[in-house]
C-alpha cells in the first residue's frame, strides 16, 4: 500500500508507531529475497553413468581434476561409499540369476560335437573359393595385358601419325621453298650439294610477285614452327630414328627459310633506305618489313634480323661517315626522303618548274609516313666538327632506322621480356645491338686518338660533352625505355664508357688549378691590395682571390664532369682547408697579454645575424705613457693585415654558400641524400650529405675572426687610452690657469677618444682598414672599445680623486702662523674643485655623445652611468672615491 495515500495518512493517528508500514516493508522484504539466485556448482555423486567410469580408458588424473574442490579424505570415503554400493549390487545380481548359473554348465553339453559337425563342409568351401579366385586372377592378367598391348598400338600409331605429320610438313616445307625432295629417306649425294643446286631458291623466289613473298615466307615460318614443335615432341621420350635420319633435310629448310628471310628482308630495307620510291611502294615495302620481322620473331631469329640491318645498312653509312680523317673532312649535307613521286623513265623531265625539298625538322601532316619520327634534339655546330659527324648520323638514324626500330619494338613488346641483366634477351635490340654497337666500335677504332685526347683536357672536355649530348639524342631514338636500359648495360657501351679516361682528366685539371693556387699562396703576404681591385674584385688580397677562382673553376661549365662531382666536391673542401692552413701559417703571433682564447660568449654571431662581442677580456694592460712611431706603424701594419683576412673570410663563406645554393647544390642532388637548403647559421648533423663537411670547413675558417677581432679592439682600446691621458693632469691644469672662469666646453682630448674607431672604419672619409666591415662590426667593436675606455677613464678618475684627497689633508696638517687673508686659499680650492667638476661633467657628456654616434648603447651601458656619477659627485667627496675604488678593477 502506498504510505502516502489519504488512507495511510488516516490510520497515521490511530497508529503512532506506524507498525503496519513496518509490516509491510518487512513483506516486501522477504518478497525481494525469494528472487532467483545463482546455483552453485555442485558436484554429481558417484554413480555407474559418470563419464569417467564409462570410458573406454580410465583416466585417473581427469577424474582427480574433475574433484579438484574435494580433499582426499573425503574423495576417499565417497569412493568406499561407491564400492560398498557394487558389492551390494553384484552379490544382489547373483541372487537374482542363481539358478541360471548354476545350470550353466548343464546346459552346454553336446554342443561341441554339433559344432563339429558343422566345422567338415567349410573346408571344401575354403578350397573352392580359392580355386575361383586363383582363375579370376588369371582372366584380370589376360585383360590387363591385352589393354597394355592396345595402349602401346595406340601411343605406336600416335607416334607414327606423328612423324607422318613430319614427313608431310618437310615435304610441304620443302615444296614451299622450292627444293628438290630426295628419292629415299636420306640421300648422301643431295646432302653435300650446295643449297642453291637444290631448287634455286633465291632466283625461283624472285619470279614470285613482290607483295606474295612475305606473306609467303610467313606461311612457311608458320608451317616450320610447327614442323619445330613436332620434332620435339616426337624427341620427348627418346631420340628418334626416324628424325635423326631426316634432321639434314631440317637444317636444310631452316637454312633456306632462313637465307630467303634474309634476302628478302635486306631487299626491302635497303629499297626503304634508298629514299626513291613512291607514297604507294613505300607503304608496301613497310608492310614487307612488318611481316619479315613478325617472321624472324616467331622463328628467334632476333640476331639474324639485327645482323642484315648491321651489314646492309649501317655498316656502309659507318664506314663513309666515320673514318680517320672524319673530324677534319666537311661533311656533304645530308639530304632526307622526299615524297615526291618517282618519274617513269620515259617521262620527259619538267623543265618549267624545279622541285625544291629543304629539309626541316618539323614534321608536316600530309606525310603520314614520316609522322610517326621523334625528332632527336640536334647538337651545336658551332666550332665544332664532332658535333657535325653526329648530326649526320643522327639525321641518318632518323630517316633509316627509326621506323625500323618502331616497328621491332612493337612485335617484340607482344612477347615476354627476361629480366635485365639475363645472357640473352628476348626480342629485337636494334638501337644497342645494330645502332650502338656499330657506331661505337667505328669511334673507338677510327676516332679514338682524337676523341679520347686526355692529355688536351679542354678538347677532351669538349669532346666529352659532345658525345654525351650524342647519347642523350640518341636515347630520344629509342622506342622505349626498356631499349634505352639494353644500350646501357651493353659490353659494348661499358667499354666506350671506359674509354674516356676521367681520371686521367681531373689529374690534369687538379694540377692546373692547384699550380695556379700554390703560386699565389707562396707568399706570406696578407697586406691588402687596392692597386690590383680589378683583378681580385671584391676581395682585399689577392690569395683570397686565388682561392675563390679556384673553388669556382671546379664547377665551370667548361672544367666540371658530372661522372667527377665527388672528385671536384673533395678538392673544394681541400681548397677551404688549404687556404685555412695558409692565413693560419701567414698571421704574426699574437702577443701573450692578447692572445687569450675567447670563450662562447665572446665569438660572433653566425653570418646573417648582428655581431656581439661581450667579452672584455680582451682588454689591453696599461702601456707607456705615449707611443713611439715603430709601434704605431706595427699596429697600423696589424689593423690592415687582421681587417683583410676578417672582411676576405666573411666574403668567401658568404660567396660559397651563394656558389652552393645556385650551382654545387643542384649538381651534387644526384650523388648525395637530400637535404634541406642551407640555412645561414653554421650547424647540422653529420651524415651522408655534402653540407656537413662544407659548414665544418667553413666553420673551421671562421674560428680565426674571434681572436683576429679581439686583437683588433685591443689595439684600438690602447689608441683610445692613450688619449685618455690628460685626465689625470686635469687639477694641475685648472690651478695653474690664470683665468678662473667656469668651463663652457668639453676638453680637447675627448674627440680623440674614440678617434681610432673612426679611423679605422674610415667613418668621416670612407677610406679605413676595416671601411668594408663599417656596417657588420663598427657597432660591436665601438662598444667592446667603449666599455674598455670607460673602465680607464673611471681608474683615471678615481687615482684622481685620491690624489685630490691626499693633498687635502696634507693643506689641513700644514696650518699657517700668519695670514693676513686667512680665508681666501679655502674659498680659492673650492673654486677650482667646482670648475673641474664641470670640466669632468662636459667631458663625460661629449665621450658620452660621442660613443652614441658610432652605435654604442650608451644609456644601457653600467660602466659609463658609474662614470657619469662619479663626474657629478663633489669632488672632495672621499666616501664616494673610495666606493667607487673598491667597485672598480684597474684595467
Amino acid at each position: 500500500m502506498d504510505l502516502h495515500s489519504p488512507i495511510a495518512t488516516s490510520s497515521t493517528s490511530r497508529d503512532p508507531f506506524e507498525l503496519e508500514r513496518l509490516a509491510d516493508e518487512l513483506e516486501a522484504r522477504e518478497h525481494s529475497f525469494d528472487a532467483p539466485a545463482h546455483d552453485l556448482p555442485l558436484y554429481p555423486p558417484l554413480a555407474h553413468n559418470n563419464p569417467f567410469f564409462t570410458a573406454t580408458t580410465f583416466n585417473v588424473e581427469d577424474f582427480l581434476l574433475s574433484r579438484v574442490h574435494t580433499s582426499l579424505p573425503d574423495l576417499r570415503a565417497e569412493l568406499r561409499d561407491y564400492l560398498a554400493v557394487l558389492k551390494e549390487e553384484l552379490v544382489q545380481l547373483i541372487n537374482d540369476d542363481y539358478e541360471a548359473f548354476i545350470s550353466l554348465s548343464t546346459d552346454l553339453r553336446g554342443e561341441g560335437e554339433r559344432l563339429e559337425r558343422l566345422k567338415l563342409p567349410l573346408s571344401d568351401l575354403k578350397s573352392q573359393i580359392l580355386e575361383s579366385r586363383q582363375e579370376l586372377s588369371l582372366v584380370q592378367d589376360a585383360i590387363q595385358s591385352k589393354l597394355k598391348m592396345r595402349s602401346s598400338l595406340r601411343d605406336e600409331k600416335t607416334y607414327l601419325h606423328l612423324l607422318l605429320k613430319i614427313s608431310e610438313s618437310v615435304a610441304r616445307l620443302e615444296s614451299l621453298l622450292l627444293i628438290a625432295s630426295p628419292e629415299g629417306p636420306s640421300s648422301p649425294e643431295l646432302k653435300s650439294l650446295p643449297l642453291k643446286t637444290l631448287g634455286g631458291t633465291v632466283e625461283d623466289s624472285d619470279d614470285r610477285p613482290r607483295g606474295n613473298r612475305a606473306k609467303h615466307l610467313v606461311r612457311v615460318a608458320t608451317e616450320y614452327t610447327q614442323l619445330l614443335y613436332h620434332v620435339s615432341k616426337a624427341q620427348a621420350d627418346a631420340r628418334s630414328a626416324f628424325v635423326d635420319e631426316i634432321q639434314w633435310r631440317i637444317s636444310r629448310i631452316q637454312s633456306t627459310l632462313s637465307s630467303d628471310l634474309d634476302h628478302l628482308f635486306s631487299d626491302t630495307v635497303t629499297a626503304l633506305s634508298t629514299g626513291k620510291l613512291a607514297e604507294t611502294d613505300k607503304a608496301k615495302r613497310m608492310a614487307d618489313l612488318t611481316e619479315c620481322l613478325r617472321t624472324y620473331d616467331a622463328l628467334q631469329l632476333w640476331r639474324d634480323a639485327e645482323d642484315v640491318l648491321r651489314r646492309d645498312v649501317l655498316r656502309e653509312f659507318v664506314k663513309r661517315t666515320i673514318f680517320p680523317g672524319a673530324l677534319h673532312t666537311p661533311h656533304a649535307p645530308f639530304i632526307p626522303q622526299t615524297p615526291a613521286p618517282i618519274r617513269e623513265k620515259n617521262s620527259p623531265p619538267d623543265t618549267a618548274r624545279t622541285p625544291y625539298a629543304p629539309f626541316t625538322a618539323f614534321l608536316t601532316r600530309t606525310d603520314p609516313f614520316n609522322a610517326a619520327l621523334a625528332a632527336a634534339p640536334r647538337l651545336d655546330e658551332a666550332d665544332n666538327p664532332l658535333a657535325v659527324l653526329y648530326n649526320v648520323i643522327l639525321a641518318f638514324l632518323e630517316r633509316d632506322l627509326k621506323r625500323i626500330m618502331d616497328v621491332a619494338e612493337r612485335i617484340s613488346a607482344r612477347i615476354g621480356q627476361e629480366a635485365a641483366g639475363a645472357v640473352e634477351a628476348r626480342g629485337f635490340e636494334v638501337l644497342a645491338n645494330v645502332i650502338w654497337a656499330e657506331i661505337a666500335r667505328a669511334l673507338m677504332d677510327e676516332l679514338g686518338s682524337a676523341l679520347f685526347a686526355a692529355g688536351r683536357p679542354d678538347e677532351f672536355r669538349k669532346n666529352y660533352e659532345t658525345t654525351q649530348s650524342f647519347i642523350r639524342s640518341l636515347q630520344y631514338l629509342a622506342p622505349s625505355t626498356r631499349a634505352s636500359r639494353a644500350m646501357a648495360v651493353h659490353p659494348t657501351f661499358l667499354a666506350f664508357e671506359r674509354r674516356w679516361q676521367l681520371p686521367v682528366y681531373f689529374q690534369l685539371r687538379w694540377k692546373d688549378i692547384v699550380t695556379r693556387l700554390e703560386d699565389c699562396l707562396s707568399t706570406s703576404k696578407l697586406e691588402p691590395e687596392s692597386s690590383l681591385k680589378k683583378e681580385i674584385g671584391p676581395f682585399s688580397m689577392s690569395s683570397s682571390a686565388a682561392v675563390w677562382s679556384a673553388m669556382t673553376t671546379c664547377w665551370d661549365r667548361n672544367v666540371y664532369v658530372p661522372q667527377l662531382a665527388h672528385r671536384f666536391w673533395k678538392l673544394m673542401l681541400q681548397i677551404l682547408s688549404r687556404y685555412h692552413t695558409w692565413i693560419q701559417n701567414s698571421l704574426p703571433p699574437f702577443p701573450l697579454d692578447h692572445g687569450k682564447s675567447l670563450s662562447a660568449n665572446e665569438k660572433l654571431s653566425a653570418p646573417g645575424d648582428t655581431p656581439r662581442i661581450v667579452s672584455r677580456s680582451s682588454t689591453p694592460a696599461p702601456q707607456p705613457e705615449g707611443s713611439s712611431s715603430e709601434s704605431t706603424t706595427v699596429d697600423d701594419t696589424l689593423l690592415r693585415q687582421y681587417a683583410a683576412v676578417i672582411a676576405d673570410v666573411k666574403l668567401l663563406e658568404s660567396q660559397t654558400w651563394v656558389l652552393w645554393r645556385d650551382e654545387v647544390g643542384p649538381m651534387l642532388a644526384s650523388l648525395f641524400v637530400e637535404e634541406e637548403a642551407p640555412s645561414e647559421n653554421v650547424g647540422g648533423v653529420e651524415g651522408s650529405s655534402p653540407l656537413f663537411p662544407l659548414r665544418r670547413g667553413l666553420q673551421d675558417l671562421t674560428t680565426i675572426i674571434p681572436p683576429l677581432s679581439s686583437q683588433i679592439v685591443s689595439i684600438l682600446t690602447r689608441r683610445a687610452s692613450e688619449a685618455l691621458q690628460p685626465v689625470r693632469s686635469m687639477p694641475l691644469q685648472f690651478r695653474a690657469m690664470s683665468n678662473k672662469r667656469p668651463p663652457s666646453e668639453p676638453s680637447f682630448f675627448v674627440v680623440g677618444v674614440l678617434r681610432p674607431v673612426r679611423t679605422f672604419f674610415g667613418v668621416e672619409s670612407g677610406i679605413g682598414p676595416g671601411a668594408s666591415l663599417k656596417e657588420e662590426l663598427m657597432q660591436p667593436y665601438a662598444g667592446e672599445v667603449f666599455e674598455a675606455v670607460v673602465q680607464k677613464y673611471i681608474f683615471y678618475v678615481t687615482a684622481m680623486r685620491k690624489k685630490e684627497e691626499s693633498l687635502r689633508k696634507l693643506k689641513k696638517g700644514k696650518k699657517p702662523a700668519f695670514s693676513l687673508f686667512g680665508g681666501a686659499p679655502k674659498e680659492d680650492d673650492g673654486r677650482d674643485e667646482e670648475r673641474i667638476r664641470q670640466q669632468m661633467v662636459l667631458d663625460v657628456e661629449a665621450f658620452g655623445k660621442d660613443a652614441e654616434t658610432l652605435g654604442v648603447d650608451v644609456q644601457g651601458n653600467a660602466g659609463f652611468k658609474s662614470l657619469h656619477d662619479m663626474a657629478i659627485a663633489p669632488l672632495n667627496d672621499g666616501e664616494l672615491g673610495k666606493s667607487f675604488e673598491h667597485s672598480t678593477t684597474k684595467p
